[in-house]
Parts: structure tokens; C-alpha cells; sequence
């Protein structure tokens, strides 16, 4: 499998107004494609997103994206897709917190906004492809299909959060940084090499629609607080909480409980019910998965129909896992090789084949080696 030498394409460059955004642009550019940039505003008031140079919504943001478009030579636009999305990322992100779910809404942006509303919109004005700056790569086959690979270097890959691309939305999609295999100062360099502003631009790390990075305290401005209990696994009371959205499967520390364990170790959040407001906490070994159930499988080319084994990664930054996989009715049956801790509904589990993303599901249950979730 090589990466097939690429006809002068029309091309959108999504621009967040951060390095990897820009340099994307320019390589692309560069390679002799067709290339405009848009910078998605995705807030009915910018001004409330991050300030500083740490998010991707703000009207600073905007400015640095044309900014290093005027540079390098592309026209530029500002699309506002604020109502979209606050409806399919803001709006789902509460609504899984609500219901004791833990989402990844960076992952959930890129399915419902970069690789659908805007790569709708793209495809309708007679564009290509839209390009962005995830560090992954789509490599086409002899025969035309599309595989979507991890990038070539690991410690900057973000497959995990695009594995819910389809092949559809593959055969439109362009990675210019996900084959370079060079450190994040480089990219730097090579910004500045290119006089792009943004080059010593801080990356950001944190949800860009929460302005202060509390995620807690966001939940409950918009949920309102509501006290309910912390039990231990017997159902004994330990203490109280004042919203059970802000609690995370795993979670160690702000559980606020006077009464220390039995055994004197730490404990952890096993269990978050939205029905009873009630967050259940146990020892670190009450936290191994043996098992899950996943939902709403969206498959990177051909849906497989049998079991097989693959590797899983279920977090954005986290390491892959040995699984045995099955489709089963519209859902993903997944037992893994060795327990793992810290699975929590609502989260993305991403299969991979080698370097091969696999497909994407939701994580709806799961099974403990002592405790059922």
C-alpha cells in the first residue's frame, strides 16, 4: 500500500488559527492544489470561548488564520457554523453528561462538523477535498479504496479521534502533516521558515467551547446543581455530592469523602447513575474491564462481519490494547486479551489493524472481572 501521487485537486483548508492548521495549508498549497482556507466560526460570540492563544473559537483566532492565509497566498473565508455547532457538539456533550456518560467531543466535532457539515458544504461549492492539520494518514489502494493509517509518528498520531470517518468521507479528506515523521519544534520551524505568525503559538489542549477550563463548573451553570449521594459498593453512604455529571468513571481526586477505606487505600468513581444521582466508588481493582458493549459502529471502509482480533485504543492519548471483536446486531461485542481500567461509557473505542483504523464505536456497558457496570 503507497499513498498514490495526487492530481491538482481543489481544496479547503480548515484553519483554526493554529500552527499545524496553517502549515497544513501551506504544504498543500505547495504541492500545487487549488487551496482555500476557512476558519469555521463556531460561536455565536467568539469572545466567550478561550482568550489568549489556546483554543481554536475565538475572534483572536480568526484573525491569526487569515492571517497566515494572506501569507501563504489563498483566498480566505469565515463560515459560521455556530448553530450546528452548538447542537451537535455542545448540546450532546451536556445531554451525555446528563446520563452518566463520559463523551469526547473533539471526536464528535470532527464527524458532525469538519467531515460532515463543512465537507457537505465543500463538496456542494465544487471542492475536492478539505484539508486539516490531524497528524494521520489516508492511504488509497491499488484498487481506489481508501484506508485511514495512523501517522508515521506515533507520538503526535490523532487517528483516534477521525476514526469515525467513513470511506465516503475519506475519499475527501487530506492530512498533509500525518506522513512527516518530525518533531512538534519542527513544525514550528518549519512555520517560521514560511513566515507564519503562528508559529510559537501555544497548542491547545483543553475543550475550546468551556472558557476557563472547568468543566465542572460549566455542567453545573448548565444543568444546575443537584445533591445526591457517594456510596461505597454495598450502597453504604459516604458522603454527598452536588451534581453526579461531574464525576468520570475512574476518577481519584475531589470525591470529598471524610470516611477513609477499610483498607486504607484510595478509591475511585466505579459508578455514576443519573437515575438515582448516586456515584459509587471502590477500590482500584473494582475498575478492571474485562468486556464491553459498544454502539453506533462507524466503519473507516468495508463493515467487518466476523470476529476477529485487533488492537484498541480507548482514549485520545492513550496506549492500544489487545481485543477480540465482534458485530453483533448493529453493535460491538469487545473482550479484551488483559483487564483494563478507567473504561467509562460514553467513551470512543477506536479498532485498529496494524496501523489501520478499523472503525469507531460509542462505549455503552461494560464488564468488570469483579464488579458488573
Amino acid at each position: 500500500m503507497t499513498e498514490t501521487p495526487q492530481r491538482p485537486l481543489r481544496v479547503l483548508a480548515a484553519m483554526s488559527g493554529g500552527v499545524d492548521s496553517a502549515v497544513a495549508a501551506a504544504r498543500a498549497a505547495e504541492a500545487g492544489h487549488d487551496v482555500t482556507g476557512v476558519h469555521l466560526a463556531l460561536s455565536a460570540n467568539p469572545q466567550s470561548f478561550r482568550t489568549g492563544a489556546r483554543g481554536c473559537c475565538t475572534i483572536e483566532d480568526s484573525r491569526d488564520a487569515r492571517r497566515a492565509a494572506d501569507v501563504i497566498g489563498i483566498p480566505f473565508y469565515v463560515w459560521d457554523l455556530a448553530d450546528r455547532f452548538r447542537e451537535d457538539v455542545v448540546e450532546d456533550f451536556i445531554a451525555e453528561y446528563e446520563a452518566g456518560r463520559t463523551p469526547n467531543p473533539c471526536l464528535r466535532c470532527n464527524e458532525k462538523i469538519k467531515f460532515a457539515a463543512l465537507l457537505d458544504k465543500a463538496l456542494a461549492l465544487g471542492f475536492d477535498a478539505v484539508c486539516t492539520g490531524h497528524y494521520a494518514q489516508v492511504i488509497v489502494r491499488a484498487d481506489g479504496s481508501r484506508e485511514l493509517h495512523r501517522a508515521s509518528d506515533m507520538a503526535k498520531d490523532q487517528s483516534y479521534v477521525l476514526g469515525v470517518l467513513d470511506e465516503k468521507q475519506l475519499a475527501h479528506a487530506m492530512f498533509p502533516l500525518g506522513d512527516t515523521v518530525t518533531t512538534k519544534e519542527e513544525i514550528r520551524a518549519e512555520a517560521e521558515r514560511r513566515g507564519l505568525a503562528v508559529a510559537k503559538k501555544p497548542d491547545s489542549h483543553d475543550i475550546c467551547f468551556i472558557a476557563d477550563g472547568d468543566t465542572q463548573g460549566f455542567l453545573a451553570r448548565r444543568l444546575g446543581k443537584a445533591e445526591g449521594d457517594i456510596v461505597d459498593e454495598s450502597g453504604a453512604r459516604l458522603g454527598t455530592h452536588e451534581g453526579a455529571y461531574g464525576f468520570t468513571i475512574g476518577q481519584r481526586k475531589g470525591l470529598r469523602i471524610g470516611t477513609p477505606a477499610p483498607d486504607g487505600k484510595p478509591r475511585y468513581v466505579l459508578d455514576i447513575s443519573p437515575v438515582d444521582n448516586t456515584v459509587t466508588v471502590g477500590p482500584a481493582a473494582a475498575l478492571d474491564v474485562t468486556a464491553l458493549t459498544a454502539i453506533k459502529p462507524r466503519w473507516c471502509g468495508t463493515a467487518p462481519t466476523d470476529p476477529g482480533t485487533y488492537t484498541a485504543q480507548l482514549r485520545a492519548h492513550g496506549g492500544e490494547t489487545e481485543v477480540r471483536a465482534e458485530p453483533v446486531d448493529g453493535e460491538l461485542r469487545v473482550t479484551f486479551t488483559e483487564p483494563v481500567r478507567g473504561v467509562a461509557p460514553g467513551q470512543a473505542i477506536v479498532l485498529y489493524d496494524g496501523t489501520r483504523v478499523v472503525g469507531s464505536a460509542t462505549i455503552a456497558s461494560t464488564t468488570r472481572a469483579t464488579t458488573a457496570a
